[in-house]
């Protein structure tokens, strides 16, 4: 009886439980997780070892580093995890609209990240002369640092469909008939938003890093990026539009364990680059 009792009181979120007690999704994940986190254990100690011997005729991480700007990347990515942890919190109380909220802003968030690494990338390559095939210092970065930018791309994707998840109309709902011609403009139109901020941050962090003052930075901006900046607004204003009340949807906190899952795999991609931006970054400055 007591046993049993115990066991009624632990809450799954509706989700079937293995005989450890753990959620299946959750122990899927945390199976996934383990073995990426071996795979990134294997590139960032690649990258440490051959730092402890560069080449004597290798770049000089100091010269080709920008540490302001990734530190201002790893602060946004950490804010991520926040929003993040709030939309879990959200959907395990059944508040949808939170919920929504914070994972639009996790996107937002992830995509500003990845916009800074794009013109790092791009600004090690034409200015400091670092690609991935002319210096054993390119070779271990780009691949350590590519393969978790591709990691913060996947979540972004993984989060965007999961949003877009959150508006199917649920049984009876006269909304379901069109559920797909409505998801889909919603997919493309969310797409279209991505794309837009991922040009807008890629403009203004170009305008930062080239203009001497910030008032300069930010009319070279709006000078350059208007249009893309205006096409963006528009774009989050339907995603406004297309996220109005529909009448009953099929996603509630029964679907807590989702989201939670897709909340261990960005923790897990958060952390993981507080350790590289410690190993690869930090430690050359000390």
């Amino acid at each position: 009886m007591s046993s049993h009792a115990a066991t009624a009181t632990i809450d799954h979120h509706h989700d079937p439980s293995t005989s450890t007690g753990i959620p299946n999704k959750k122990l899927l994940m945390w199976a996934f997780l383990a073995s990426d986190c071996m795979f990134f254990a294997a590139l960032i100690s690649t990258h440490l070892i051959y730092r402890l011997h560069p080449p004597a005729d290798g770049l000089d991480p100091k010269v080709v580093f920008s540490p302001e700007l990734t530190s201002f990347s790893t602060f946004i990515l950490l804010m991520s995890s926040l929003m993040m942890a709030l939309a879990v919190t959200a959907i395990q109380k059944g508040n949808l609209k939170s919920c929504r909220w914070s994972l639009l802003t996790t996107i937002f968030f992830g995509m500003i990240f990845l916009g800074c690494q794009v013109y790092e990338f791009e600004h090690f390559v034409h200015q400091r002369g670092m690609k991935i095939n002319n210096s054993l210092l390119g070779t271990t970065f780009y691949t350590l640092t590519g393969t978790h930018g591709t990691h913060v791309a996947i979540g972004v994707l993984w989060l965007s469909l999961m949003y877009v998840r959150s508006f199917k109309p649920a049984a009876g709902n006269p909304w379901a008939k069109s559920w797909f011609s409505h998801n889909l403009l919603h997919v493309v139109t969310l797409l279209i938003a991505l794309l837009l901020t991922l040009k807008v941050v890629l403009g203004l962090v170009h305008a930062i890093q080239t203009e001497p003052t910030v008032g300069a930075a930010l009319g070279h901006f709006f000078g350059s990026e208007f249009i893309f900046l205006a096409g963006a607004l528009i774009a989050y204003g339907g995603l406004v539009w297309l996220a109005r009340p529909r009448g009953p949807v099929a996603f509630n906190e029964a679907n807590a364990i989702d989201v939670e899952s897709m909340g261990l795999y960005w923790h897990f991609v958060d952390i993981v680059w507080i350790v590289i931006f410690t190993a690869v970054y930090l430690l050359e400055y000390l």
